[in-house]
This record gives C-alpha cells, structure tokens and sequence, in this order.
C-alpha cells in the first residue's frame, strides 16, 4: 500500500516535469539580432515591405522582404505585421503555423523568406486579429467592412 502511494506521487510529479518541458520548450527564443525562425535565411537578394507591390508576378510575390516588425500577436506569436512607408502594414503569418514569434519582437528589423499574395480578409478575421493584437472592446467594434490586404506567409524569418 505504501509503495503503491510511493508510485502514483511519483508518476504525478513525473507527468507534471514533463508537461512543464514541453511548455518551456515551445517559448519562441527572444528577439536577438542574428537569431532565425523557422528556415535559416540571409538577407541575401531582399526587397523592403514597400517595394512588395511592385515585384508581384501573377499575383504573388516569392522571395525575401525587409521591415521593421510594428504589430505581433499577444496570444502565442501566431501573427505579425511589417510597417510600410505609406502608412500600411503588410501582415505576415508562418507556413504550416510550424513556427511563432516573440512577443518582444515588435520595433525590430527582420528579413521574411516566403511568398506575398493579395487576400480578403473578412470582418471576423480582422475583428480576431485586433482582439489578439490586445485592442480595447471599441477599436474591434469599429471594423465593420471586409478587406483585401497583402497577406506574406514566412517559412524563415531573420531578425537584423
């Protein structure tokens, strides 16, 4: 009876070392200069966010994009966005969800490795976006309309 009591403590402590590893180690690393997520890119061959526009072929851009990281997902990292010039930010999601960023990322200088195309995005899917983004209950209210935006799927990104 006593070895049995032994034994369940025992798995329950084990189960809950290997809970808290598998949490600690899904924590993107912190946004360092050099440090890559997802593919290893360089910065080799890369455009900025505003010369986006003009590179896309059959609408869609391959390749790699510079920018200033200005907006990113206070969730999990799931999402972020680059500021462009004109006043616009282009949003950037990570391939299969195969990789997120850190939430300390924002106002850092990254190069994105992927592919650009024009997407709608639906009122849900902004108003989804501005709640994880952390916007007051009347910011998300204010969306009202759908709209197509730029939308750049990442499989490496690189901060600068």
């Amino acid at each position: 009876m006593f070895q049995r009591t032994i034994m369940k403590h025992l798995f329950v402590t084990f189960c809950c070392v290997v809970f808290a590893l598998i949490m600690y180690a899904q924590q993107p690393a912190p946004a360092a200069s050099g440090i890559t997520y997802g593919q290893v890119i360089t910065n080799a061959g890369s455009i900025s966010a505003d010369e986006l526009e003009q590179n896309f072929r059959n609408n869609k851009f391959e390749g790699r994009v510079t920018g200033k990281v200005v907006e990113v997902c206070q969730e999990k990292g799931c999402w972020m966005k680059i500021q462009k010039t004109n006043g616009e930010k282009l949003m950037v999601k990570f391939k299969d969800y195969g990789f997120f960023m850190p939430k300390n990322i924002v106002g850092k200088q990254v190069v994105l490795d992927g592919e650009a195309t024009i997407k709608d995005v639906s009122v849900k899917q902004q108003k989804h976006y501005a709640l994880d983004a952390g916007k007051s209950k009347e910011e998300i209210e204010l969306i009202k309309d759908h709209k197509k935006e730029i939308q750049f799927v990442a499989k490496g990104v690189l901060v600068l």
